[in-house]
């Protein structure tokens, strides 16, 4: 054998070693990087709650909602008044509906719906924070009744009828007495509608801009707790967050990040990121998961951890068992988590977790039911 025929086989041999190093570190399923296994095992969130080297409960809260804050990247007070402008209340069954615009960043001024029960007041109230449902021509319609929209009604009842047993679960709190605040987030009803495969784009213009289009829902939907508890109609010591899907992430987010959440329900949205972070969940997708994607925070906490800046406040968690977009093993990570967190603080009374084990993503009448329930009794 030649010195030229040796030298050809062993480059030879180096090209084949070389593209299989590349097979194995190739995209893979999801799509996610071939060296994914790594990149997870990584990530020990080394923040959360008994694992940070803080052992003073609220020391660690004070530094696990820092942590949080800075990674929004959007500021957390721009100091930019409210000045609600109030629409003509119309009167409905045992309640009165009316739409309010303010200004929930200095940006940008948003129509809600606001809900108050008939009578003198104040009332117990509940920030309802709607889902994604890839579905953008609705947003707070899809909770709320529109009293003057037709055009938007009957995409609203559609919607109703799938996911919510028909109901509009803001005019069932209304007519228990809970004053209802109810506001499209960017890209939904009033400030969309957006195409499916813009959001991506959309995030990523943002943060070319040095800003955070989940930061800025976070941001939002805190401020707006902080206008709700405001209000003269409003008792502030009994106001609550509820959220179904999207909207379940972002009532518990809000509990995390503002105190003007005494409570939160939560409904199909909560597990472990490692246990969702698998091929074939929609997470994986991008698009849709830009609005709940905070880039840096996995490396520091979970997300039960960051639910968990909320203890001890009552929280409810609602799952399904035949939820596609959530594993059961990712849920029952997350709940065990959050279940040590309230034990730590004497308060596991106070957390109510739950699967359904014949529902899937869908917040039902019989769930809401047991969701209205517990709102009269921890506020």
């Amino acid at each position: 054998m030649s010195a030229d025929t040796t030298a050809a086989e062993t480059a030879g041999a180096g090209a084949a070693d070389f593209e299989a190093a590349v097979a194995e570190t190739a995209v893979v399923d999801g799509p996610l990087p071939g060296f994914h296994p790594a990149l997870e095992a990584a990530l020990t969130f080394p923040l959360a709650w008994g694992t940070a080297p803080v052992r003073d409960f609220r020391a660690w809260r004070r530094a696990a909602r820092s942590k949080v804050d800075e990674l929004l990247i959007v500021d957390r007070e721009d100091g930019t008044p409210y000045a609600p402008e109030f629409g003509e209340p119309v009167r409905q069954d045992g309640y009165r509906a009316q739409s309010v615009t303010l200004s929930l960043t200095r940006h940008e001024r948003v129509r809600a719906a606001l809900l108050t029960p008939d009578g003198p007041g104040p009332f117990p109230a509940v920030l309802l924070l709607h889902d994604h449902g890839a579905k953008f021509d609705i947003g707070k319609e899809k909770l709320v009744r529109p009293w003057d929209d037709d055009v938007r009604l009957a995409s609203a009842q559609a919607w109703a009828q799938k996911y919510f047993g028909g109901r509009f679960v803001g005019d069932e709190l209304a007519r228990r007495g809970y004053v209802v605040l109810c506001a499209d987030a960017l890209g939904w009803g009033d400030r969309g509608p957006l195409a499916y495969d813009q959001q991506q784009a959309l995030a990523s213009n943002f943060f070319n801009l040095g800003s955070s289009l989940a930061g800025l829902m976070a941001r939002e939907d805190a401020r707006a707790a902080g206008f709700l508890a405001g209000l003269d109609r409003v008792d502030a010591r009994r106001v609550a967050a509820v959220g179904f899907s999207m909207g379940a992430y972002r009532a518990w987010q809000t509990a995390a990040l503002t105190d003007a959440v005494r409570a939160a329900a939560c409904v199909c949205w909560m597990t472990g990121l490692k246990e969702m972070m698998v091929p074939g969940n929609n997470t994986l997708r991008g698009q849709s998961s830009y609005y709940m994607l905070h880039p840096g925070l996995p490396r520091f906490l979970d997300f039960p951890d960051v639910a968990s800046i909320a203890a001890p406040r009552p929280m409810l968690f609602f799952s399904g068992a035949l939820d596609p977009l959530f594993p059961t093993d990712g849920v029952r990570t997350a709940h065990e988590k959050l279940r040590a967190v309230w034990r730590s603080r004497h308060a596991e009374e106070r957390l109510r977790l739950e699967t359904w084990p014949d529902l899937g993503h869908v917040f039902v009448d019989r769930m809401q039911d047991e969701v209205f329930d517990w709102l009269d009794r921890v506020l």
